[in-house]
């Protein structure tokens, strides 16, 4: 296995990923967590190693077994991880988790990693380096106590992280770091803890307690859902990471777990990702009510009425931090990048940008909210009328679209299409629920849009429905995002007009049933991958088109795409390498819901769909 700091030792790929609904810790395949931001999913990172293989920090747990197979998997119905070192002298188990605090009331998060020996006898080595604020600080490290078969260290920095090795070995001070060498025979186990300095003293008993409880409640959590369908282990395993990514102590939907991971190789397309994109958010909900999870719809539903009730003109951020509160502005990191790709940067400039399609994607949420989850409160409702208002003002003036383009705004036929989803939405609920509305002035806007969209991005010489208005080569052009309009329901799937779309769209943007959003100057250096999104998006729609054996043939391979362990990043290289932060909310609930009408139209279909 490479050493921690060699730096062709790491892919993204190479990853799983752990968490408590506070923050996010990934693990790669040789039980080094070389990611994880403390305490929480937006704080800056103590462990970095991805970034940065020399300087951004990392916890390793390294047996010496000099060959050994490895093997990574979950624990059935669960986000607890585990990694297993296979040789012919020895066999080493990891269980990596952290727990959700379900043990004590506020619990303090807690990273809990549980090493045995189920065969033979081998040594570990350990080395516990985090590197604090974005590996701007690196503070000393010390041992403070030993106990009977504890033994605790922690790192002198404001944060306050400590480390516990409950075993029969000790802790040693490196400097900056907290080593260990253990001996571990034939059913041995020690387990290591970070946590808060008082947080440090947990027994044998209670740490199992702790695990069993993490695992009960993953299983709980995961046995809600409905679906029965092929494909339910992957299914289920991308709904798990939907839920990693959701906020516990807020409602909030965080985008992705990372920041800085580049969308081109060694290029400068190096996002934050550490937030709650009101667009992304709206779909995962979608994608969570589809399965049956229904808190989650709810509470994250709340968490955005709480922010469009403080707007009095119903405009809303296009992304807000995890806790409701502004994204900071965007500024560069001294680290190296993820494969020289440089700068690293946290906070998003896009927040400033002009995103018309987030309220479509947020009145559909708020739609299938009311229908699978709880009726609409007054003051929300209050709230979503000064929304589709704001919409009815706005709709037909240009804006920075879904792939928030870095240069002038356009008229986007996504961010139309997504206005008019945001006012039959709103039109439909209020006729569901009787709520009070405008509906002559709202009816009649939806039909301005729809005749908007057919007078002026349709287009008659091309043949197919078009990106943006202009008469530039990038504005004619088709684009991944097109793939919505039968999704959200604007035309039908079988529409002459949209089956030429669909026929465009893979005939320039899918390489092989890998889709890219766009194939224009963005102007930005670097070329992107293929984005896993649009790649389920076409499955969706030509499996809506009748195109079953051809659905069905590039849904597997993309799954064939994914990791070990059934992740995806936000895009794929041209070598199959992953690209873009990591795991992507959006990759995982555009498998949820290709799979679920892919598996819907089967059946269908009968046994000849797939002949």
């Amino acid at each position: 296995m490479g050493e921690p700091g060699d730096k062709h030792a790491i892919s993204i790929a190479d990853h799983g990923a752990i968490g408590n609904l506070e923050t996010i810790a990934l693990v790669d395949k040789a039980g080094t967590i070389d990611y994880l931001c403390w305490p929480c999913l937006d704080s800056a990172s103590v462990f970095a190693r991805l970034l940065d293989s020399d300087k951004g920090g990392h916890f390793s747990v390294e047996p010496d077994l000099p060959g050994a197979n490895l093997v990574q998997m979950y624990l059935p119905e669960t986000n607890i991880l585990l990694t297993r070192w296979m040789a012919n002298s020895a066999s080493i188990d990891l269980v990596d988790l952290m727990p959700v605090g379900n043990d004590v009331e506020n619990a303090p998060p807690r990273l809990v990693r549980r090493l045995t020996c189920t065969r033979g006898a081998a040594t570990i080595r350990v080395r516990c380096a985090p590197r604090f604020d974005y590996a701007a600080a690196g503070r000393n490290a010390t041992v403070t106590t030993n106990g009977a078969d504890v033994s605790r260290g922690r790192f002198d920095h404001e944060c306050g992280l400590a480390l516990a090795l409950h075993g029969a070995a000790s802790l040693v001070a490196d400097g900056c770091d907290l080593t260990a060498e253990i001996a571990l025979r034939e059913g041995d186990t020690v387990s290591l803890i970070l946590s808060n300095p008082d947080d440090v003293s947990l027994d044998t008993d209670a740490l199992d307690a702790i695990v069993e409880k993490d695992i009960a409640y993953w299983r709980t959590w995961s046995r809600q859902s409905r679906y029965r369908g092929r494909w339910r282990e992957t299914v289920e395993r991308s709904a798990m990471v939907l839920k990693l990514l959701t906020s516990r102590r807020h409602g909030s939907i965080a985008a992705a777990a990372t920041f800085g991971l580049p969308e081109a190789p060694g290029g400068v397309r190096n996002w934050d990702y550490r937030a709650t994109w009101i667009r992304d958010s709206s779909f995962t909900v979608y994608a969570l009510l589809r399965l049956g999870f229904q808190s989650e719809a709810v509470d994250f539903l709340h968490w955005t009425m709480d922010r469009a009730q403080a707007c009095s003109k119903g405009h809303l951020g296009v992304m807000y931090a995890l806790d409701g509160g502004p994204i900071a502005d965007e500024r560069a990191l001294d680290l190296a990048g993820f494969e020289g790709a440089s700068p690293v940067v946290v906070g998003n400039e896009a927040k400033d940008q002009t995103q018309h399609d987030i309220y479509g994607a947020l009145l559909d949420a708020t739609y299938l909210g009311t229908k699978y989850g709880e009726p609409i409160a007054h003051d929300s409702w209050m709230a979503i009328c000064r929304i589709v208002d704001q919409v009815c003002e706005t709709w037909a003036t240009p804006d920075s679209g879904i792939w928030e383009v870095r240069g002038p705004k356009k008229h986007y036929l996504h961010s139309r299409l997504m206005s008019w989803v945001a006012v039959d939405r709103a039109v439909r609920l209020a006729q569901k629920r009787s709520l009070p509305a405008p509906l002559v002035r709202w009816s009649e806007v939806r039909t301005a849009i729809n005749e908007d969209i057919w007078a002026n991005f349709w287009d008659d010489d091309l043949g197919h429905f078009v990106r943006a208005i202009g008469d530039a080569p990038e504005d004619k052009a088709v684009d991944g995002a097109l793939l919505m309009m039968p999704l959200v329901r604007f035309i039908g799937p079988t529409d002459p007009k949209w089956l030429a779309t669909l026929e465009a769209i893979g005939k320039d943007l899918s390489d092989d049933g890998q889709v890219y959003r766009y194939k224009i100057d963005d102007g930005l250096p670097g070329r992107e991958g293929t984005f896993v999104a649009c790649s389920f998006w076409y499955v969706e729609c030509l499996a809506r088109a009748g195109r079953l054996n051809e659905a069905r043939w590039n849904f597997e391979k993309l799954l064939a795409h994914g990791n070990h362990l059934g992740l995806f990043a936000e895009e794929i290289a041209q070598d199959g390498s992953f690209l873009g932060n990591f795991p992507q909310g959006f990759s995982h609930l555009a498998l949820i819901s290709a799979a679920f009408y892919l598996d819907r139209a089967l059946d269908d279909g009968g046994p000849k769909a797939w002949a």
